[in-house]
């Protein structure tokens, strides 16, 4: 697979100001069959020009300073896929964590793994693992690889921790709260989603980050995932920068501004 550059000759990122550029853009890289398909390809090269695609995104994010980046590469939903393209996009997943991890590492992305364990494959467990050590220390973006993953069982998940720990007495179920369920998710320094993409002419979230996309702005896109690149990323980024944002609160309409300009802030958790 060819690496995408980090920066491309005669491309530059647009100029946006701190406080309209999304700190976190979460991605469904929908449409690689559908590609595949309409060049009469096999589904799995679709899914080979799709994972190519993306450090090219990544690269994208980097130049404009984008701070987390979340891939949804595999769902716990992709299971029920043919065993064929489940071997497939499994073993293309190691691959590409075991040759491109050395040039994201180069390009100061922090890779964090985001997803279960159980049933997926150890190879790609031991390769996830392998990213994260060596560019454990990088901080101009962290990339959130979520394979095995789902939105519903990332809570369910959550649950059923906070739950054994409140039968095993060391919570009060009274005490449970929104940064409660925040601290056993996945990922729990996972910031909030600011912008949500999905490629490919779908209009819906499919189970991704349901908890942390709880504000986030929308943004769908016809394109199939293969043709999404950094100059895309950068167009939704300015969509994005042209929303105001209101977090529940309402907009006077005399002065057209936000009467609340941040997400509601929990009361401070009881003591345990």
């Amino acid at each position: 697979m060819q690496a995408a550059p980090l920066h491309r000759p005669g491309l530059e990122p647009p100029s946006l100001a701190p406080d309209r550029l999304p700190g976190h853009v979460a991605i469904v890289m929908d449409g690689n069959g559908r590609w595949a398909n309409a060049r009469d390809l096999p589904r799995i090269e679709g899914h080979k020009v799709g994972e190519a695609n993306l450090l090219e995104v990544v690269a994208g994010a980097v130049e404009l300073g984008i701070n987390e980046l979340s891939a949804y590469a595999f769902s716990t939903e992709n299971w029920r896929r043919s065993p064929a393209e489940v071997r497939f996009l499994m073993g293309f997943a190691r691959t590409v964590l075991r040759g491109q991890r050395d040039l994201l590492n180069s390009w100061g992305v922090r890779v964090r793994w985001v997803g279960r364990a159980p049933r997926l494959w150890k190879s790609v467990l031991s390769e996830l693992r392998a990213a994260e050590r060596l560019t454990a220390g990088n901080t101009t973006l962290t990339l959130n690889l979520c394979i095995n993953y789902g939105g519903r069982a990332e809570i369910a998940d959550a649950a059923r921790a906070i739950s054994q720990e409140v039968a095993a007495g060391r919570l009060k179920a009274s005490a449970i709260t929104e940064r409660t369920i925040q601290r056993h998710l996945y990922a729990p320094t996972m910031r909030d989603v600011d912008l949500f993409i999905r490629t490919s002419g779908e209009q819906r979230t499919s189970n991704f980050l349901m908890w942390s996309s709880a504000y986030a702005e929308l943004y769908f896109t016809d394109l199939a995932w293969p043709d999404f690149d950094r100059r895309e990323l950068w167009r939704a980024c300015e969509s994005y920068g042209s929303r105001e944002r209101r977090y529940g609160g309402a907009v006077d309409k005399v002065g057209d501004k936000l009467e609340e300009t941040a997400a509601p802030v929990e009361e401070a958790e009881a003591d345990v």
